[in-house]
C-alpha cells in the first residue's frame, strides 16, 4: 500500500499576511495619539512659555522618530500591512501639518507657507490615488529630502528661543529650502503622475 502524499509546503502566495498587532504599527499609533498632545503643549499659554515649547519640541522629536524606525522595521521584519500602509502617511501629514497650522496660529510661520506646503501633501497624495489603479508612485530622493528638510525646519522653529538671531535665521534657511524643494518635488510628482497614466493607457505593439 503506498503510503498518502504528505501536504506540500505552502507556497509564498499562501503564507498568512502579517497581524495588524505589531510594533511597527503600534508606532504609527502612537504617533497619531502624540498629535493632540503636541498641539495643546504648542498653544498652552499662548505658546510663550519656555517649558511648553521645549515639551511640544521633544513631542514633536519622539513623534518624527517613530516615522523613521516604524518603516524599517515593517520591511525588514516583513511586518508590511494594509493598516500601516493606510495609517503611517496620515500620522505623518498630521504631525507635519499640526506643527505647521499651529506655528501660523501664533503668527510665526506666514500663512502662505503653511498654505503651500499641505495643498502640495494633500495634492500628492490624491495623486497617488489617481493612478494607483496604473501603478505606484514611491517617494522620491527629493520626497524624502523634502521631509527630511521640513522635519529640520519646524523642529528649529518650534524652539522658545526665536529672539536669537543665529536659531532664527537658521530655522528660516532651512523652511526656505524645504518650502523650494516642496514644490519642486510637488510638481515632479504631477509629471510622474500624467506619466503613468499616459503609459497605462498607451496601446500594447
Amino acid at each position: 500500500m503506498t503510503n498518502p502524499p504528505t501536504n506540500p509546503a505552502p507556497r509564498a502566495g499562501h503564507l498568512h499576511a502579517p497581524s495588524a498587532w505589531n510594533v511597527p504599527n503600534a508606532l504609527t499609533v502612537l504617533r497619531l495619539v502624540l498629535v493632540p498632545l503636541f498641539v495643546w503643549l504648542l498653544l498652552r499659554e499662548g505658546g510663550d512659555t519656555d517649558g511648553n515649547r521645549l515639551l511640544a519640541t521633544a513631542t514633536f522629536v519622539v513623534a518624527i522618530v517613530t516615522d523613521r524606525f516604524d518603516g524599517d522595521i515593517a520591511r525588514r521584519w516583513n511586518l508590511v500591512t494594509n493598516f500601516g500602509k493606510i495609517a503611517d502617511p496620515i500620522a505623518d501629514k498630521a504631525l507635519t501639518g499640526a506643527a505647521f497650522i499651529g506655528l501660523s496660529y501664533l503668527g510665526e510661520l506666514p500663512w502662505w507657507v503653511t498654505v503651500v506646503v499641505l495643498v502640495r501633501e494633500w495634492g500628492v497624495t490624491a495623486l497617488r490615488f489617481w493612478v494607483i489603479r496604473h501603478g505606484v508612485m514611491p517617494a522620491s530622493r527629493g520626497g524624502k529630502l523634502k521631509t527630511v528638510l521640513q522635519a529640520i525646519a519646524l523642529g528649529l522653529y518650534l524652539l522658545p528661543w526665536q529672539s536669537f538671531a543665529p536659531l532664527h535665521w537658521t530655522a528660516m534657511a532651512f523652511m526656505g529650502a524645504a518650502v523650494i524643494v516642496t514644490i519642486v518635488t510637488g510638481i515632479d510628482y504631477v509629471g510622474r503622475a500624467l506619466r503613468l497614466r499616459a503609459a497605462a493607457k498607451r496601446p500594447l505593439p
